[in-house]
């Protein structure tokens, strides 16, 4: 009897030691509670590599060339990011409603996607400092113009899932018959398509978009409140948030937003359209 208690004890312990090196091992800075919060900037360095979500069909903002190079707004500033940091950038395609999960899953680092800033987003990811200004807007054919939200009623809008504008018509306007796309290029295929009577995306994208397809306007121009657009890391991460804020304070005043600006914005817009209409100074 005796000696099946002092096996029984053996085992019991042998069990509470494996339980408490597991325990250990999470609680590491490099354990699996350190990962909940994403990778510190130290851990990026190290790594020669930042992922970086961006978007693959939002030109001027983010978009693949017809070279297989990225180009945009968003990855000029991606690449800025990655060669202060000393790094490679390892770019992630996303769609607008697969931003936030990037992050919460640590596939990416930080998101360059034509992020808007919303209070509810706001509970799940941390914005660093803005770098662009935003508004809703609405495109629609120019034979049957929309100018007024009031005219959408009944009618079909197209919008992209987990954008802004989709938060919005669903809160203010119950009234509008919303088409909901995955991605940006079926969003505006549909539309073309004459499948929505109009469309309703951030104006800055709006605006090019009319410029190279005619026949269409930005007939709205403004609803809601003026937004920003902010570089996301993951919910907790500060160690990315402060680096990534001092370097928008050091982009800003070095000039850089006004010089991508006329490189990877100004060619797409139309003339009536002015830096201080777009970029945060």
């Amino acid at each position: 009897m005796n000696t099946l208690k002092k096996v029984i004890a053996g085992v019991l312990a042998g069990v509470t030691m494996i339980s408490l090196a597991a325990c250990g091992g999470s609680s590491s800075s490099d354990g699996a509670a350190s990962s909940q919060q994403g990778q510190t900037v130290e851990q990026i360095k190290k790594a020669g590599t930042i992922r970086i979500a961006t978007f693959g069909d939002l030109p001027p903002y983010g978009y693949v060339k017809n070279d297989g190079t990225r180009a945009g707004y968003d990855v000029a500033l991606g690449n800025q990011v990655a060669k202060d940091l000393g790094v490679k950038v390892d770019w992630v395609q996303v769609n607008a409603d697969g931003r936030v999960d990037a992050l919460k899953s640590d596939k990416v680092d930080l998101v360059l996607a034509n992020f808007t800033v919303t209070d509810e987003r706001k509970q799940v990811v941390d914005f660093a400092s803005p770098y662009m200004k935003v508004s809703i807007g609405v495109v629609s054919p120019d034979k049957a113009k929309i100018t007024s939200a009031d005219q959408l009623k009944g009618k079909t809008l197209a919008v992209t899932k987990g954008t802004t504008a989709e938060t919005f018509f669903t809160q203010n306007y119950p009234d509008v018959n919303l088409q909901k796309f995955d991605s940006k290029t079926q969003q505006f295929q549909a539309f073309k398509d004459g499948r929505a009577d109009a469309l309703a995306d951030d104006n800055t994208y709006l605006y090019a978009w009319a410029k190279d397809n005619k026949g269409y306007t930005v007939g709205i121009k403004t609803l809601g409140e003026e937004s920003t657009i902010s570089p996301a890391v993951k919910k907790g991460n500060k160690s990315l948030l402060d680096w990534t804020n001092k370097e928008i304070k050091t982009l800003t005043e070095q000039g850089f937003f006004e010089k991508a600006y006329q490189s990877e914005l100004a060619p797409s817009f139309t003339s009536d359209i002015k830096p201080e209409d777009v970029i945060i100074k």
